[in-house]
């Protein structure tokens, strides 16, 4: 039943039907006192004073003494009474020594009960982990009978909606609202905003705000913050203009969509005048307010700003905290950020999403398997995102067995298998070696964007299958979803893996002719590489010469290697001598002239280079390797003797060296691995 009221449209249009009993009515236009925080359930009612037996519920702190004193309710018939035992529905509602089941069964309990009762259980159940409870039990209100909603019903419901982001749940109450003539209640209407633009609808929000013949505060904060939180910072910036014209000042919600709105904008002074207005009008510096600060200022690059808020603060929310640890890690100082994490009084999955994600973005990818492990051992469930960030992790390892453990787990802990879970799954089984089980894996998602599509034609290009990408990038077309320039991307490898020249050259002209798309650095490397590989050194030449943005070191690295690999020594020396200003540093550069002068029996030339890599200090950096055994990853530097296995490791390398040598293959072998590995430093 659950289901069905959930997601079928016309399944809800049943609950209308109770509707025809009531006639309209126009009930309070005023606006109500902004709603107590939820421990603050107690009532000055006088007849609550007066009784004993409820006055002393008003004390009450444990739900064993709120059973006593049931008792004696019972005892004495107070229990009859439907306003008594509303006091002792709003206790296990709302108080948080409270208990919604306990709730429900007194609602049940009683022959009739009274709008307040049901308000107060709607609203327990609107504020708890279950709010489509408050739905269901606003529909049994309805079938029931005996009472109707009011104008504190419906702000509730219209809260559940918007935590559950039921929009058309949301519309049918919203058409049994104007049955009931309380479309005129502001505290009604502030709900409808405020569930409209929590479920994205900012359009339908903002006709309904216009035509509200009276507003107030809470009405502009709730649009103010939808368009703030729906990425539309300029509009909420706009509104709070016309929101001062109509002499109405802000508050701490308010100033919170605007501070939020500069962060979006990265708009460092405009967020800085919002933070001397908070200061200079005393406005209360909430904790919330004070995290929106924060995060204003770590997305606009001062950091120390967000410290100086942060360590002011007496009270410090879980948000406050993460903002500080991404803020740091942002600004790449992953020390600092761990050591705030691990000095966090309390964590839930936000935060260690925040330092694992960190830990990939800088490519710290052990570390952050590292941690999801120990996140493990604290048994904190970890949610789709946590999933995401170690998939990428094992991506950027080639840690295939992690990954596939992982995939188990998503599996077997039955988590939402998203388009943003599913692509990262797709491109770990590609970029680990299985593209079999990355294609399933495609195949089987029921929803893919053009991240899901990119991902799978990259690992195609990747391992080879240049037909195969290419194909996919015209299903892609079919789909209607338009190509970035990570998916021209793909395409350029694809085409440059399979020596395609000419379905390179006409993807990398479609870029700008038919999706507008600009080619960047990127673009042009892969086109270099493609022709330089093809042997056309002098089209890449040409379209080296012709770019718009200067060549960096992955441009002039394709031109210098495709000019190795076919001899031409005069354009080789240009690319290097380019790629030396770059980077003099950079030892591969050195090695693969002196390899490309010695190839072309320049002897001089190469001892000179050799000689010029010693005068500047320059040492080849050593290459390092990596293997995954049993889910583990281990990794080996030139001449590296510190794993424990050292000597079967080296007795290994020996063998299969001999081996090498009685098939000739030790000198060839040597000769490509110079060439690769010195393209890779590159």
């Amino acid at each position: 039943m659950i289901r069905l009221i959930v997601s079928n449209q016309r399944s809800q249009c049943c609950i209308s039907k109770s509707f025809s009993n009531f006639p309209p009515s126009r009930l309070h236009t005023r606006a109500l006192p902004p709603r107590k925080l939820k421990n603050n359930w107690n009532t000055n009612h006088t007849f609550v004073q007066s009784n004993p037996l409820l006055s002393v519920l008003e004390t009450c702190n444990s739900m064993s003494q709120l059973k006593q004193i049931q008792a004696q309710m019972i005892a004495t018939g107070l229990i009859l009474d439907g306003f008594s035992c509303s006091r002792l529905i709003a206790f296990c509602a709302i108080s948080d020594a409270g208990d919604l089941a306990y709730a429900d069964k007194i609602l049940r309990f009683m022959d009739s009960p009274n709008v307040v009762s049901w308000n107060l259980a709607i609203r327990g159940y609107s504020e708890s982990e279950n709010p489509i409870k408050a739905i269901l039990l606003y529909k049994e209100m309805l079938e029931k009978g005996g009472c109707r909603p009011d104008n504190y019903t419906y702000p509730m419901l219209f809260k559940a909606c918007a935590r559950l982001l039921l929009n058309y749940m949301g519309h049918e109450i919203l058409g049994h609202v104007l049955k009931m003539g309380l479309d005129v209640d502001v505290f009604v209407f502030n709900g409808m905003i405020h569930m409209l633009v929590s479920c994205g609808e900012l359009e339908v929000a903002r006709k309904l705000f216009d035509e509200m013949r009276f507003r107030d505060l809470v009405t502009w904060n709730s649009l103010i913050n939808g368009y703030a939180h729906g990425g539309q910072p300029w509009e909420a910036l706009k509104l709070y203009e016309e929101m001062k014209m109509e002499g109405i000042g802000p508050d701490e919600v308010t100033m919170i969509g605007l501070v939020a709105s500069s962060a979006q904008l990265e708009d460092l002074d405009r967020g800085r005048e919002f933070h001397f207005y908070i200061e200079d009008n005393e406005i209360n510096l909430t904790v919330p307010l004070c995290n929106a600060l924060m995060d204003m200022y770590v997305k606009c690059g001062d950091i120390k700003a967000a410290k100086v808020l942060f360590d002011g603060m007496t009270k410090k929310s879980t948000v406050s905290w993460t903002t500080m640890v991404v803020g740091y890690a942002k600004f790449g100082l992953l020390d600092v950020a761990r050591k705030l994490f691990d000095d966090m009084p309390e964590k839930d999955v936000v935060p260690w999403n925040a330092m694992i994600g960190a830990y990939v973005q800088a490519k710290c990818s052990k570390e952050a398997l590292a941690l999801f492990h120990e996140m493990q051992d604290m048994n904190i469930m970890p949610s789709e995102v946590t999933m995401v960030s170690c998939l990428s992790a094992c991506s950027q390892l080639g840690a295939l067995d992690v990954g596939t453990w992982i995939h188990r787990y998503v599996e077997r802990k039955r988590l939402c298998l998203n388009v943003a879970l599913g692509t990262a799954l797709v491109d770990m089984y590609a970029k680990c070696g299985n593209i079999k089980k990355a294609l399933q894996v495609f195949e089987e998602m029921p929803r893919k964007n053009s991240l899901t599509w990119t991902a799978i034609i990259g690992g195609l290009a990747l391992h080879g299958s240049a037909s195969d990408a290419l194909l996919y990038f015209s299903k892609m077309i079919d789909t209607g979803l338009i190509p970035d320039g990570v998916t021209f991307l793909g395409v350029l490898s694809a085409c440059c893996h399979g020596g395609l020249v000419d379905e390179g050259r006409m993807y990398f002209a479609q870029m700008s002719s038919e999706y507008n798309l600009t080619p960047q650095l990127k673009h042009y490397s892969c086109m270099v590489d493609l022709l330089g590989r093809a042997g056309l050194l002098e089209e890449a030449d040409a379209l080296v010469n012709s770019m718009p943005m200067e060549a960096d070191a992955v441009v002039w690295g394709a031109l210098f290697f495709a000019c190795g690999m076919h001899g031409n020594v005069l354009m080789g020396e240009k690319a290097a001598w380019r790629l030396l200003e770059l980077d003099p540093d950079d030892s591969g550069i050195y090695v693969l002239l002196a390899n490309m002068y010695g190839e072309a029996k320049m002897w001089e030339e190469a001892k000179r280079i050799r000689k010029m890599m010693m005068q500047r200090g320059v040492e080849k950096t050593p290459g390092c390797s990596s293997i995954e055994v049993n889910g583990v990853v281990y990794e080996f530097i030139i001449r590296d003797k510190s794993h424990p296995q050292t000597e079967q490791i080296y007795e290994c390398l020996i063998q299969l060296t001999k081996q090498l040598e009685l098939v000739g293959s030790v000198l060839s072998v040597g000769r490509n691995y110079s060439f690769s590995y010195a393209i890779s430093s590159v």
